[in-house]
């Protein structure tokens, strides 16, 4: 991790609820992450995965409850969640106009402006080494997501919150991304994802939530 890393890291969840289209997606749920947690969110379509991440992320507000970083509700404070959190949609959330690089120079200097070598040795990490300067519009849907989770291999903040983040990776990538996931765990960051994919690797601190299951 690099010098973001926070030991102390907490993100809870106090009574949340969210609708939308006027349907009741979950209500009365709690949770509390602390730093070495990785949170698997599942559930059927429909059922409120990707809502919920937006609202631990800070991109969505509840019907009800609150969402706390480090026992502050994120509405005031914007600034230090910026800096604490790496949001990573279903979509690869790329300019395809820019490079490679300059993606990621541009995503850096909204926490932490990278230097060019980091960002060169991130794309690397990722299988990117010889793309730093190509149009990200030319690069395959695999390639883009690449680009985009490259933001893991550089100084990142703490708390990666992550939309299906092993959409269109191949088998070598998958099993990549789990280590780095499991390694930023053990080193006292928190990681809350979706995906149906079922995690070979999981650190200590692996937990699951299933939404929308019926009520017993």
């Amino acid at each position: 991790m690099g010098s973001h890393a926070l030991t102390s890291l907490h993100l809870e969840a106090q009574a949340l609820a969210c609708e939308r289209d006027w349907r009741l997606l979950f209500e009365g749920l709690d949770l509390h992450l602390s730093g070495g947690t990785l949170l698997q969110v599942s559930g059927p379509n429909g059922s409120g995965k990707t809502s919920l991440l937006r609202l631990l992320a800070g991109l969505m507000q509840p019907t009800a409850g609150a969402v706390l970083l480090n026992g502050k509700a994120l509405a005031k404070q914007h600034g230090e969640l910026g800096r604490s959190l790496v949001w990573i949609g279903h979509a690869a959330g790329i300019k395809g106009l820019l490079t490679a690089e300059e993606n990621l120079a541009w995503l850096c200097a909204l926490h932490c402006p990278a230097e060019r070598e980091a960002i060169w040795q991130a794309l690397a990490a990722v299988g990117l080494r010889g793309f730093e300067d190509v149009p990200c519009h030319t690069l395959s849907a695999g390639q883009q997501r690449r680009v985009a989770l490259a933001r893991l291999y550089l100084d990142a903040p703490p708390l990666w919150i992550l939309d299906e983040p092993f959409t269109a990776l191949d088998k070598q990538g998958v099993a990549q991304l789990e280590s780095h996931l499991a390694r930023h765990c053990e080193q006292g960051g928190i990681v809350v994802l979706t995906t149906h994919h079922t995690l070979a690797e999981k650190p200590s601190g692996y937990r699951e939530l299933e939404l929308g299951r019926p009520a017993a």
